[in-house]
């Protein structure tokens, strides 16, 4: 069983998926008006270990995670360039994209971008009107969060205590000054669209929650975001949501913390976020990655370039081992010894901290520890046995959390096969029939074909690239 932190009610719940075997995930993407900062990418790591793993557990995974191309941060940065603003988002969406690649993140099933959905999102906008939960002034449209009820149950606060000391955008038309803005109207000068209240473009909550029910329907399994996305972000959203399909939109609302500086927030906009491409000139992106996988995702990490720097010291140990373990052939002999019983059993140890809400931090405990007993075993002269489990082991770890140098960190679509065929044949044995055979129907539904052998199943056929 996976247990998984959900913000909303504040506990470690087990994770039951709404339509087993698949995973719906939904992550907010970034606003592409400034170079991409490591701040990014903890998220996105986060979130890629988060699907290695599901998809190891035998869950075929959908992923969303968006961009923001269009904002008025981006309409004020392209002025202050001199740039068109969709150049400007163009070319920062293709550099995040980049830098994704570089440290080895598995891209999202879909990308949408907000101008892509502008119909999707005054549609949904029009719904909230119709159900009187929304009102117009003026060009632009507000929510109106005095009628939400459960408005701040994400936050765990009052609506007065939400929005003490918090800066809200100032509108004569507002009947409340905690009322979020749908739709806000442009000069014809700026980027908009022709709506029915008039030239403009939409609020930022309200892209998410249509993006999110547009390519994952009315309900999914996991929301992501920074813990900054808490309020207003993403409470606004959840009220959003609830009023247009009357039920919670995520069934966990997940959250990594913060990247500091000095325990400063890095971000864009207080001019300290370190750019990724600049701190991948200086660090290898394994040692970047596998850093900020090094505490508890819900942990703040406070980023300094020598502690990343030490960390890669310790992490080097591990890939001189796998220079030493890698052409080994799989283990042939049983020594019952402590060591060597560890060394078997790490895969499911390893995996028992996934399931703990995703520990990294206790997964490469496990990975360093492992390390130590090849080391032990080598010692106690069965080093083709230690060195064979080593192999097998790192390999294991590494289609998780990305930690080896040398290998493609990429699951692509066979490999994912024939990962669910093993898990497959792991519920024939148990006699899981149930289980097996929702396996092999997802195969199909993927477009692979599955014969059954006396020697074994083997895949017949794949989709086409």
């Amino acid at each position: 069983m996976i247990y998984i932190y959900d913000t909303l009610t504040r506990q470690k719940r087990p994770f039951i998926p709404l339509k087993p075997p698949e995973v719906s995930i939904y992550v907010c993407g970034v606003t592409p008006y400034a170079e991409a900062h490591v701040g990014h990418a903890r998220p996105a790591v986060m979130w890629d270990v988060i699907k290695r793993h599901l998809t190891r557990r035998g869950y075929f995974v959908r992923h969303v995670q968006n961009f923001t191309d269009i904002d008025d941060k981006i309409v004020r940065q392209a002025l202050a360039e001199h740039e068109d603003p969709k150049a400007l988002a163009e070319r920062y969406m293709a550099q995040y994209t980049d830098v994704m690649q570089r440290l080895r993140v598995i891209p999202p099933d879909y990308a949408p971008r907000v101008t892509e959905n502008i119909p999707q999102i005054i549609a949904f906008i029009t719904e909230l009107l119709n159900k009187q939960m929304a009102y117009v002034s003026g060009h632009d449209v507000y929510f109106t969060v005095t009628d939400d009820g459960t408005y701040g149950q994400l936050s765990g606060r009052k609506i007065e205590d939400l929005y003490a000391g918090v800066r809200m955008e100032v509108h004569e038309g507002k009947r409340a000054p905690q009322d979020f803005a749908l739709w806000k109207s442009a000069d014809d000068t700026e980027p908009g669209w022709v709506s029915p209240w008039g030239y403009g473009r939409p609020g930022w909550h309200i892209e998410c929650s249509t993006m999110a029910a547009q390519y994952l329907g009315r309900q999914f399994d996991l929301h992501g975001g920074g813990l900054d996305l808490v309020f207003p972000h993403h409470e606004n959203e959840r009220a959003q949501s609830m009023g247009y399909f009357g039920c919670e939109p995520a069934s966990y609302w997940v959250h990594n913390g913060l990247i500091t500086q000095d325990n400063v927030k890095m971000s864009k906009s207080l001019g300290n976020g370190l750019g990724l491409r600049e701190i991948l000139e200086q660090i290898d992106p394994v040692v970047l990655r596998t850093y900020l996988l090094s505490v508890h995702y819900r942990s703040p990490l406070d980023f300094q370039l020598a502690s990343a720097e030490e960390w890669g010291r310790g992490l080097q140990r591990i890939w001189r081992l796998w220079d030493e373990a890698k052409n080994q052939p799989a283990p042939s002999e049983w020594v019952d010894e402590p060591w060597a019983r560890r060394l078997e059993s790490f895969e499911q140890r390893l995996a028992e901290c996934l399931d703990d809400d995703f520990n990294t931090a206790k997964a490469f405990a496990e990975v360093f520890e492992m390390a130590h007993d090849v080391r032990y075993g080598m010692a106690q002269g069965h080093g083709a046995l230690a060195l064979a489990w080593a192999r097998r082991n790192l390999q294991a770890a590494d289609q998780i959390l990305g930690l080896l140098p040398e290998t493609s960190q990429v699951l692509s679509l066979s490999t994912m096969a024939e990962r669910l065929l093993s898990i497959r044949e792991q519920a024939r044995a148990r006699r899981d029939f149930q289980e097996a055979d929702a396996i092999r129907n997802l195969l199909a539904k993927a477009g692979y074909t599955i014969e059954d052998t006396p020697e074994g199943p083997r895949i017949l056929s794949q989709p086409s690239a």
